[in-house]
């Protein structure tokens, strides 16, 4: 596994974060120095990934760093959709740019304090975490690492951005969606989300519609895996969350998996997909399995799209979130979302709440169906490479205009159901990365890092994006 591409102390560390930590301990490198060349480059970046930077307490934080710790004085971009006392807290929308947060996400709290992480600044995120794209009228556009034309995808938008940048070698996460798997997929880096509360979201904890998961958005499998170590524990706070298991890193590797089946959909049986990045993920998810042994198994899945009566019910935790203010703060938000918003309000009613959770329940039986038969599936990430930046919704895969809803058509499914997912890495088209995503069995989590740790030694990626 890489630790370093770049030893120069006038740039940014182009390693991993686990890498740093060990550059640090062998006095290669310091915390204090560090988060100086990550503020400098964020000053100097093109990316627009960062909504806000903690300097001064970020190197007062960087002064006391103790680096014995799991990511003691690593410089961390912090998600713009969860909260540091004391820093802005504004969901990425006009409607909030001056609140300020009361209290700390248990996440950013574990990394800070029991990690001993350097919280640098937040990362802008779509409004509410709402499209998978990296434009809002808060923030206006951020930017893709490989080519800043094009979007860094979304919600958590400037994580990967920042991270796939060179601006600092980890962010914060999150996915309800897609979320941290879609960025992750469009700006070549790993994106984990594990099984349904397998790191705590409290306090506060919005419940409905129990599909959002917290994690990270990473360079290495090794670095997400030491983020489960230090953040994935039970907490009261977030009553669906679930014990802590530990030795996620030090177990990296570790499991025999020959024999194990999977199958290789890459459009999940109901989205659109660039014919390309189907026959990339097939090839990369064959030369996998004959790497690990695996069975690959024909199995003709069509997990179903998720229909209006889900989409509406998915708008009452934001009508939640914005009642005081409602309808006046239509004229603030995103268009889509203003729209999406007041339709549910409108037309939302009991006969739609009972066919979105028969939507769930059908979802959730068909993806045990799926598991009854298999212990992984493959397929893509995303439908196609990253689109235009200033695209608030991508209609189109290549020259092909799509049905509504194919862009999270293949994230989806297993935010539903709760099952584990990443995003990993399987080279480029057109320049730009392409993910592959592989979805496991609910609490396997620790099966699809030594699978994404197969194609990390194997074909390993690059860290940063290219130039950066």
């Amino acid at each position: 596994m890489a630790t370093s591409q770049n030893v120069d102390d006038e740039q940014t560390w182009k390693g991993d974060a686990v890498g740093l930590v060990e550059a640090y301990r062998s006095g290669e490198r310091s915390p204090i120095d560090e988060v100086d060349t990550s503020l400098a480059a964020i000053e100097d970046s093109d990316l627009n990934a960062f909504s806000y930077v903690a300097a001064e307490q970020a190197r007062e934080a960087a002064r006391a760093a103790d680096i014995s710790l799991p990511f003691g004085g690593v410089p961390m971009g912090v998600k713009e959709l969860s909260s540091v006392k004391g820093w802005p807290d504004t969901e990425a929308s006009l409607v909030f740019k001056d609140r300020i947060a009361n209290y700390d996400t248990l996440m950013n709290a574990r990394l800070r304090d029991e990690g001993g992480a350097i919280l640098l600044g937040l990362t802008t995120a779509s409004e509410f975490g709402g499209l998978n794209v990296s434009k809002t009228r808060l923030n206006g556009a951020t930017g893709n690492p490989w080519d800043i034309t094009k979007t860094a995808g979304g919600s958590s938008a400037g994580s990967s951005s920042a991270v796939a940048g060179g601006l600092v070698p980890i962010a914060t996460g999150g996915d309800g969606g897609g979320s941290i798997r879609i960025p992750a997929g469009f700006c070549g880096l790993f994106g984990m989300k594990g099984t349904a509360g397998r790191i705590p979201r409290g306090p506060h904890t919005g419940i409905a519609p129990m599909t959002v998961v917290a994690g990270c958005q990473a360079r290495s499998v090794r670095d997400a895996a030491r983020w489960y170590d230090v953040c994935a524990s039970f907490d009261s706070r977030d009553p669906y969350s679930l014990p802590k298991q530990d030795g996620w890193e030090a177990n990296l590797g570790s499991h025999d998996l020959s024999g194990m089946k999977v199958a290789i959909v890459p459009a999940l049986g109901n989205a659109v997909v660039l014919p390309e990045i189907a026959s990339r993920v097939t090839s990369a998810g064959r030369a996998l399995a004959g790497d690990l042994g695996l069975e690959v198994i024909d199995l003709d899945i069509q997990l179903p799209a998720l229909g209006f009566s889900w989409a509406m019910a998915n708008m009452a935790s934001l009508y939640a979130t914005l009642m005081d203010t409602y309808p006046e703060c239509l004229d603030l938000m995103t268009r889509q979302i203003a729209i999406g918003l007041e339709m549910a309000v409108e037309k939302y009613d009991l006969k739609m709440a009972a066919e979105a959770e028969q939507q769930r329940t059908n979802a959730n039986e068909l993806m045990a169906d799926v598991f009854d038969q298999v212990d992984f599936v493959i397929c893509a990430t995303n439908p196609d490479v990253a689109c235009p930046v200033d695209v608030a919704i991508n209609t189109r895969v290549g020259p092909k205009k799509v049905p509504a809803g194919n862009n999270g058509a293949l994230t989806i499914p297993a935010n539903i159901s709760g099952n584990p997912a990443c995003s990993i890495p399987v080279g480029t088209i057109d320049g730009l990365p392409v993910g592959m995503q592989i979805i496991g069995r609910q609490q396997e989590d620790a099966y699809l890092f030594d699978l994404a740790a197969a194609v990390e030694r194997t074909v390993p990626w690059p860290l940063v994006a290219p130039g950066r």
